[in-house]
This record gives structure tokens, C-alpha cells and sequence, in this order.
């Protein structure tokens, strides 16, 4: 399963852990921690090519796909031509 959606193109990011002791003094810092995206494998039907895709999207792609439709959104994309 790849690590990146194929709409939205969100990957993981890294971001700085805020403990409890840091709110206490200031030259506590915590240590970096990796933020995953929300990716899912989902199985698309495009009804205008009466076909199904499979891919790895994240939540605001599925949201995207069920409101502008998912020939729209993956012809604009580049993934059908």
C-alpha cells in the first residue's frame, strides 16, 4: 500500500510532541513524532468507463470523489485520460 494519496497527494509529516513538563518551563522540548495521513484503500466504480479503480485515498479524497463525482475528479487529477 502506498504511503500518499493519489488525489490529494498528503503524505506523512513530522511535528514536535508538546509534553506536559514543557507547559512547566520552557527549555523542555519534547521530541519530533510522525503525523500520518488518513489513507484508505477504497475500490472506485467510474460508471462512464463501466470499470473499477483501486486505489489509496485519503479521507478528504473520498469526500471530494462523492461530491464532484469520480470521473471529474480523477480525469482532473491525471489517473484517467
Amino acid at each position: 500500500m502506498s504511503k500518499q494519496c493519489a488525489v490529494t497527494g498528503k503524505t506523512s509529516l513530522v511535528g514536535g510532541r508538546y509534553s506536559n513538563r514543557t507547559r512547566a518551563t520552557q527549555y523542555n522540548p519534547g521530541t519530533k513524532v510522525r503525523r500520518k495521513a488518513n489513507l484508505q484503500k477504497r475500490a472506485i466504480f467510474i460508471p462512464e468507463l463501466n470499470k473499477t479503480i483501486s486505489l489509496t485515498l485519503s479521507a478528504r479524497a473520498i469526500k471530494t470523489i462523492a461530491k464532484r463525482g469520480a470521473y471529474q475528479t480523477l480525469k482532473k487529477v491525471g489517473l484517467i485520460k
